[in-house]
């Protein structure tokens, strides 16, 4: 017998990640959404549960993915990895809408990175949901575009290097942000046989050396704009490469202190539905590689170097509507549907719609 539960939601907006509802009945049918009704009349006889939920005037709309933050409340998971590491940034990113993450670690000593994967198993082996898997954000990255990066573990890129993260980390490294000018074919197609997500940043690639990547399998790119060779006039560099490719997609940071606003919009004009949206959030740290110190609504190396945001999701959407001019559909889709299509799970994530997962954010006003 299937666990049948119906959700009523009235007095409110519902965004299913196409069309606005002012009220829709959910039917919940052993964790996938089996039905939606424009109306709340019809109550199903076979559900198990039947339920009202007033939205009090606010919004529904499809729970949020970020693919690139490093710690939350507090616990900097990407120099701290542990369970309850990832239990503290899960909490945080749930609190501003995003269901679904990839828990980061930036460039650092191969035993953080194992002890990352660690964490991540165990947190799956206790119950843990709403982490997709692993994202490395390094150590193979281009020197000259380390940005926040510690130069010192910063490592080159031999077989044996990857094989070192890769195989202890199969099933639960989701995602790896590169330098494509690094790597030759047979170390990229090492990486994607492991199936792991390719990103290309943190990287001087020339437009030749990132289209390459593209060819050979890379379809996201990390940052846009932020530590990779910039579009000039006489060389397009990869933001070039990445403006004007049919296909692949890239993050960017829309906090007012990595990209400008103005170049935000522009890119998503060019780019449409392959731009998305990621927190690169950072917690308050004092120890290891990384110390992030808290800026105003954004964080630092002791340096002043830019080295991470105080986003959540939701702050980043409305980033997107307030200050770029991006419409409030669009941004929620920059925010949810888009990066599923990046992950590669668009028919279960990103919608309310049928087969999906009943996974929704409810927020007071954008």
């Amino acid at each position: 017998m299937a666990d049948i539960q119906q959700i009523n939601f009235i007095n409110g907006k519902i965004f299913t990640g196409e069309d606005w509802l002012s009220e829709a009945s959910i039917t919940i049918a052993d964790g996938r959404i089996a039905e939606i009704h424009t109306s709340v009349a019809t109550v199903s006889p076979s559900a198990a549960a039947n339920t009202v939920q007033d939205l009090q005037g606010g919004y529904l709309v499809p729970a949020f993915i970020d693919v690139q933050l490093y710690g939350g409340n507090g616990q900097l998971f990407g120099e701290h990895p542990s369970l309850e590491a990832v239990q503290a940034t899960v909490d945080y990113s749930r609190k501003g809408g995003a269901h679904l993450i990839l828990p980061t670690v930036a460039t650092n000593t191969n035993e953080i990175a194992l002890n990352a994967i660690e964490a991540v198993r165990e947190y799956w082996q206790t119950g843990g949901t709403g982490v997709y898997g692993l994202h490395l954000e390094g150590p193979f990255l281009n020197p000259l575009k380390r940005g926040a990066h510690s130069l010192d573990q910063i490592q080159p890129v031999t077989m044996e290097a990857l094989k070192t993260l890769v195989e202890p980390g199969r099933g639960i490294i989701k995602m790896m942000t590169v330098a494509p000018e690094l790597f030759e074919p047979d170390q990229l197609n090492y990486l994607l046989e492991a199936g792991i997500i390719l990103s290309a940043g943190h990287s001087n690639a020339s437009y030749e050396e990132a289209r390459r990547g593209f060819e050979q399998g890379i379809r996201t790119c990390t940052h846009l704009f932020n530590a990779m060779s910039p579009l000039q006039h006489r060389a397009p560099g990869l933001v070039g490469a990445i403006l004007s490719h049919p296909t692949v997609a890239s993050s960017i940071v829309p906090d007012g202190y990595h990209v400008d606003p103005v170049v935000i919009k522009m890119a998503k004009d060019l780019m449409g539905e392959r731009l998305f949206i990621i927190t690169d959030a950072v917690t308050q740290n004092e120890t290891g590689k990384y110390s992030h110190q808290l800026r105003g609504d954004h964080y630092t190396l002791p340096n002043g170097t830019l080295s991470g945001s105080a986003l959540t999701m939701l702050t980043a959407v409305q980033y997107c509507v307030k200050k770029v001019g991006i419409s409030l559909e669009e941004a929620l889709r920059m925010a949810s549907l888009y990066p599923a299509r990046v992950l590669g799970i668009a028919n279960e994530w990103g919608k309310l719609a049928v087969g999906y997962r009943p996974e929704w954010f409810w927020i007071a006003s954008f």
